[in-house]
């Protein structure tokens, strides 16, 4: 099912985007939806490639975990556990 909406556009914005569309062949509204779905693409989650965009990524996230790191004979437990618990090579 569609939508009407209305979009607020200046004139000169609406002439430059009537001037695009008309150059790729479809309406001003198609052109705008296409448009719309090319910047939603673009917010799509992509793989960090960087050590800077890691720890950006990591800067930008809620501090939520206001636990406390368990020791490192913790952690040695928890692996040997998982491990004999764990479904071995068959």
């Amino acid at each position: 099912m569609s939508t009407r909406i209305q979009v607020i556009l200046t004139r000169d914005e609406r002439e430059a985007f009537r001037r695009r569309a008309d150059a790729e062949a479809v309406s001003l509204s198609a052109w705008l939806r296409e448009a719309g779905r090319r910047r939603l693409a673009e917010e799509r989650v992509r793989p960090l490639e960087t050590a800077e965009e890691v720890r950006v990524f990591f800067a930008t996230l809620p501090d939520v975990d206001r636990g406390i790191e368990p020791d490192w004979e913790a952690h040695l437990a928890a692996i040997d556990a998982s491990r004999r618990e764990g479904v071995g090579p068959s």
